[in-house]
């Protein structure tokens, strides 16, 4: 079942949503697979990204058959790997940015004194001769 608004939901409407009991979403609790946030009085409430993650366990328990310590290995392991993909984008951009900063570094440094701007070389034209 999807979620139709943003908001946070109590344990009672979550469970109902989809089907549990409101103990599994506190055994869930205790195994650290979510981590719900909490109001003044202690009532757990789910945020979006909360119940995206409980559709994730739900389909790995339901769909796959996995236990809750293949559960929380699997969700480990997605999180390290999530970690790693950012770190690999920003090391993208930064060798990106060198490459741009060191190309514009060589390029002024090759026309500084040049008395006439240098350009680059015309590819040939495949042997043929241009007098007409």
């Amino acid at each position: 079942m999807k979620r139709r608004k943003q908001g946070a939901y109590m344990i009672s409407a979550v469970a109902e949503m989809y089907g549990i009991h409101p103990q599994t979403l506190r055994l869930y609790e205790r195994e650290g697979l979510l981590k719900p946030s909490r109001t003044e009085g202690n009532t757990r409430l789910y945020t979006d990204q909360d119940i995206e993650r409980l559709e994730f366990i739900l389909s790995l328990a339901r769909d796959l058959g996995v236990n809750i310590s293949g559960i929380a290995i699997i969700l480990n392991m997605r999180e390290r790997m999530e970690e790693m993909q950012r770190q690999m984008q920003d090391f993208v951009k930064f060798v990106q940015s060198e490459v741009f900063a060191r190309a514009a570094a060589h390029h002024s440094d090759a026309t500084k004194g040049a008395l006439v701007p240098l350009r680059r070389p015309i590819p040939a034209t495949g042997g043929r001769d241009r007098k007409g």
